[in-house]
């Protein structure tokens, strides 16, 4: 429905457009009129035979068929560029409120692809718990190895495996939010891409003091124009405007006011109209206009603050995570290197089944960051993208 209103719009607007064309179009009006009055026009003077030199009659009627066409009209063209500028406006008006769906989109994505990805890190836990269960059933079926150490091992694989069924429904849910704010059809098993925003993000940081992609700023262009269509229309009403016109009918009496028959009549004639003195009317309306557009200019300058504003902590997380994804790297390294040397010692009998599952919780925790943080990086830049009004890819 929303996708569908600027085709209501350009709909609406074509009609009016019509509508206002139409005033160069021969305007017809049929009148009809009886009446009976109690007197009537009369002179003392009769005939030789005793009656009224003319006597009107009392009850009349007239009926009539009046054509009245525009020769000169200025408010015409310019109702006509008005009604396309407020067109336009309403239409960046609607791209601007449209342009708010995006940061929740964004949301719902980033949501999705944040689960994702603690996913796939879970499942490399799983795969490893899994590979040291068969082991240790294997060394306790041998009698080296304790059940109660297989029985740790297999409960911490059933509750990763517990954590993974928790992942999975979190992140239907924020498909499901995703598919209901892009109108698409997404499945379970559909692969987010963790977008690659690095070119793109440092163009727009070098940018950002000269953009001016939002698409506020469009409708503060086109409110501007629709300003400009006011002044003016106020300006051409003050204008003079020519027309003609003709009228034919019958009557009781006609033109001959002193007869008492039903005749036909007609005639025709140009008239001019002009508002000579408007006690100032029109310009204070331009005055009020020029105020409008004023207001227009301090908005604007308000939003160019407000995304100032907005990207700086946007452009913070952009530099403390790319540190944080360099030490992460280093610390799942050192957690990897700690895991593996814990893994010989626990098949060699040296450390507990207790310390081995710390030391692989520790790993779990380090890939869980990573992940975390690779996908808060493409979310923080996609952040900055959107509120600067650019696409993100």
């Amino acid at each position: 429905q929303t996708c569908a209103l600027p085709i209501l719009l350009e709909s609406q607007s074509a009609l009016r457009q019509r509508n206002i064309a139409a005033s160069w179009l021969p305007a017809v009006n049929v009148d009809g009129q009886t009446q009976y009055q109690s007197d009537v026009a009369h002179v003392p003077l009769a005939t030789p035979t005793g009656r009224p030199l003319f006597s009107p009659p009392k009850a009349t009627f007239d009926t009539a068929v009046r054509v009245d066409q525009r020769l000169f009209d200025p408010t015409v063209s310019a109702q006509q560029r008005l009604e396309r500028a407020q067109l336009a406006e309403q239409q960046a008006r609607v791209r601007a409120t449209l342009f708010a769906l995006r940061q929740q989109v964004n949301e719902a994505y980033f949501a999705a692809l944040a689960l994702q990805a603690r996913s796939s890190a879970l499942e490399a836990a799983i795969t490893d718990l899994e590979g040291r269960l068969r082991e240790t059933n294997a060394r306790v079926t041998e009698g080296v190895a304790l059940a109660a150490d297989a029985a740790a091992i297999e409960a911490a694989l059933l509750e990763r495996r517990q954590d993974a069924l928790e992942l999975q429904a979190g992140r239907r849910v924020a498909l499901a939010h995703l598919a209901d704010l892009t109108g698409l059809p997404i499945a379970d098993g559909d692969t987010l891409a963790v977008p690659r925003l690095d070119a793109p993000v440092a163009r727009a940081r070098q940018e950002s003091a000269d953009l001016r992609a939002r698409p506020e700023y469009a409708l503060f262009a086109r409110t501007r124009e629709r300003v400009a269509g006011q002044q003016a229309l106020a300006t051409a009403q003050e204008r003079p405007r020519v027309m003609t016109f003709g009228r034919v009918g019958v009557g009781r009496p006609g033109l001959n006011f002193a007869s008492d028959a039903v005749e036909g009549y007609g005639l025709g004639g140009g008239r001019v109209q002009w508002n000579a003195w408007n006690w100032g009317v029109p310009a204070r309306e331009r005055a009020a206009l020029d105020e409008q557009a004023r207001i227009v200019s301090a908005d604007e300058a308000a939003l160019a603050k407000t995304l100032r504003d907005a990207v700086r902590p946007d452009e913070a997380a952009l530099d403390r995570l790319r540190d944080t994804l360099t030490l992460d790297d280093r610390i799942i390294a050192l957690r990897e290197q700690v895991s593996r040397s814990t893994d010989v010692r626990f098949r060699e009998g040296v450390v507990t089944v207790s310390d081995y599952l710390a030391r692989v919780a520790d790993l779990q925790r380090a890939r869980f960051a990573k992940a975390d943080h690779e996908v808060q990086l493409a979310q923080a830049g996609a952040r900055l993208l959107t509120t600067l009004g650019l696409e993100v890819r």
